[in-house]
């Protein structure tokens, strides 16, 4: 995978689709997500490397014209992102859980780049819009000293953040129902 990715998230679902098949077609960048999300909106995004990753926004937000909810592009991502984004991590060693919780996509995915260069965590799943009303959740796992530290770095400065928990010591059932 590439070091940056970029998202746009639209109020079209029409041209939410047009939208990213124009974005792939522009660079040599690989298609992480296109699909809806609630409520009734549609997201692309998409990783590869950072001119790439510019080229294939610039023709997406052109695209995306009146319909653009939303937006945002991330150079040097964490290499954690792209699987958390995409639902393929795997956990070797559970630790403390932390989650956190935003009314925005996009604020969920830079949270979830700035917990994992900010501490020795784990980021599980980075779940965003789709069966949770539009907002954004990360859950992560580690030490309990470092996902304190990375939800409380993550949460800074965040537009839209909700809430979020650090639990030191997750009973195996709830660690099993982030999985």
């Amino acid at each position: 995978m590439g070091k940056a990715i970029g998202m746009v998230e639209l109020s079209s679902i029409a041209r939410g689709v047009e939208t990213s098949d124009y974005m792939i077609k522009a660079a040599q960048v690989d298609l992480i997500r296109s699909s809806t999300v609630c409520p009734g909106k549609f997201i692309v995004i998409v990783a590869g490397d950072t001119g790439d990753v510019k080229a294939a926004m610039q023709e997406g937000l052109s695209r995306a014209g009146e319909f653009m909810v939303d937006s945002l592009e991330i150079s040097n991502v964490h290499e954690q992102l792209i699987p958390a984004l995409s639902g393929t991590v795997t956990v070797d060693e559970p630790g403390a859980v932390g989650v956190l919780e935003f009314y925005s996509v996009a604020s969920a995915i830079l949270a979830a780049d700035e917990a994992a260069k900010a501490a020795q965590i784990t980021l599980i799943e980075v779940r965003i819009g789709y069966a949770i009303g539009g907002k954004g959740f990360v859950t992560l796992t580690g030490d309990v000293g470092a996902v304190r530290a990375a939800v409380e770095t993550a949460k800074q400065n965040k537009e839209l953040y909700v809430e979020s928990t650090v639990i030191p010591r997750p009973s195996p059932q709830v660690f099993q129902s982030l999985l």
